[in-house]
This record gives structure tokens, C-alpha cells and sequence, in this order.
């Protein structure tokens, strides 16, 4: 179902899937919890499409179940530390065959997406509820990026993510926002039935892999 590799330079470790010799390749990248079962699921999702896919552990071995802990982790966690590790496994991605890479993440993940959507060398990405606090950050020539919120979003500027998208837009890239009326932030996490909305996880998922689907495999 998967195994551990590093890249790096042996300083960065990740769960990978693989879905054969020239598949394209996906990062996924974790919620605040780290790098949990459900990434791995997902990333077992993207094999069945045909992507081979790399979850970065970006916690180094931690991972929690509990919301305290797992603020405390993401505050501690080095974001340009993780951009060079995200970086570093999109490298070893192509390293391995993949000819284009996409990037994909969620909440604390899918702001690292847009951060790689701008400087780790991708070639798409889709960012589930969450985008960089400060959008300075993701200034200039980006990957096409599809972003998904709830309109209950109570973590990050949807207004935000909105103006960097249509810029995208006007200069070229594929790039929107959708908003899912009567979801809420980690809309998509079907561990977490409290949060989970069905219709909107579905939709966004369809979405990601068309987007995918045109820049990967097209």
C-alpha cells in the first residue's frame, strides 16, 4: 500500500505509492494532525488514478489526534524548512520518472500548497481550506491553482485566496476559487464526520482531478 523514502539528501522522509513506470507524480501534504492515515488514504486515492503520490512528513515523525497538540506542532513547524522539503520531493518525483508533478494539501497543507504552487517547481495544484496569511508570499509567475473552502471557513481569508486567484487568472493560469455553501473547514476529512460534507467533498474532489487530469496527464 505504500512505503517510507527519503530525499533530501537523507534529511527528509515521506510515504509514497507508487501507480507505475510513467505514471505523473502528486505531493500530498497534511493537516495540522501531520502525516495520519487518512494522507495515506488519499494518497492510495491518487494511485487509483493513475498518479504516484508522495506525502512528505513534514512533522518528522509526529502526528497527534488531539486539536492542542496539533496547533502546537504547527507552530513549531519551520514553513520555509517545509517549502525546501516540498521542494526536495517534487525533485525526487521527477527523479523517479514523473515528467510533470502536482501538489495537493489541506488546511495548514493547503496553504504549503500555494506556497508551492509559487516555488517548488510544480506544474498544478489544489489547496483544501487553507492559504498563506500573508499572500505577498505567493507573488509572481505560479502554478495553476484550484483553492476549495466552505462558506464556514473560520482559518483563513477566503477574500484573500479569492484576489491572488483571479489574479492567476488574468495572467494566464487556471486558477479559481470554490466556495461550498453549508460546508466548513475540513470539509473534506471523512475521519472527522463533525466536519465532513459529503456533496462538497465530492465536487472538489472531481474538480482536483480534472485540473490534474489537464495539467498532468494532458
Amino acid at each position: 500500500m505504500g512505503e517510507t523514502v527519503q530525499f533530501n539528501e537523507g534529511k527528509a522522509s515521506g510515504h509514497i505509492a507508487r501507480a507505475g513506470e510513467g505514471a505523473p507524480g502528486v505531493i500530498v501534504l497534511q493537516e495540522w494532525w501531520g502525516l495520519v492515515p487518512h494522507i495515506e488514504d488519499i494518497c492510495q486515492r491518487l494511485v487509483g488514478e493513475g498518479y504516484t503520490a508522495l506525502a512528505p512528513d513534514l512533522y518528522h515523525g509526529k502526528s497527534t489526534v488531539e486539536a492542542e497538540e496539533a496547533q502546537h506542532l504547527m507552530e513549531g513547524l519551520d514553513w520555509g524548512l517545509a517549502v525546501e522539503e516540498i521542494t526536495g520531493a517534487v525533485s525526487y518525483l521527477r527523479s523517479q520518472g514523473c515528467s510533470k508533478v502536482g501538489i495537493v494539501g489541506f488546511c495548514m497543507g493547503g496553504a504549503l500548497t500555494c506556497l508551492g504552487a509559487a516555488k517548488a517547481n510544480v506544474d498544478a495544484a489544489c489547496a483544501f481550506y487553507g492559504f498563506p496569511p500573508d499572500p505577498t508570499a505567493v507573488a509572481g509567475e505560479c502554478a495553476p491553482t484550484q483553492i476549495f473552502f466552505g462558506e464556514n471557513e473560520d482559518f483563513f481569508s477566503v477574500p484573500d485566496a479569492q484576489a491572488w486567484a483571479t489574479t492567476q487568472a488574468e495572467s494566464g493560469k487556471a486558477s479559481a476559487v470554490t466556495v461550498y455553501p453549508g460546508a466548513g473547514h475540513a470539509f473534506f476529512n471523512d475521519t472527522r464526520p463533525e466536519a465532513y460534507h459529503k456533496t462538497s467533498a465530492k465536487d472538489a474532489w472531481g474538480k482536483t482531478l480534472a485540473h490534474f487530469a489537464s495539467h498532468l496527464k494532458g
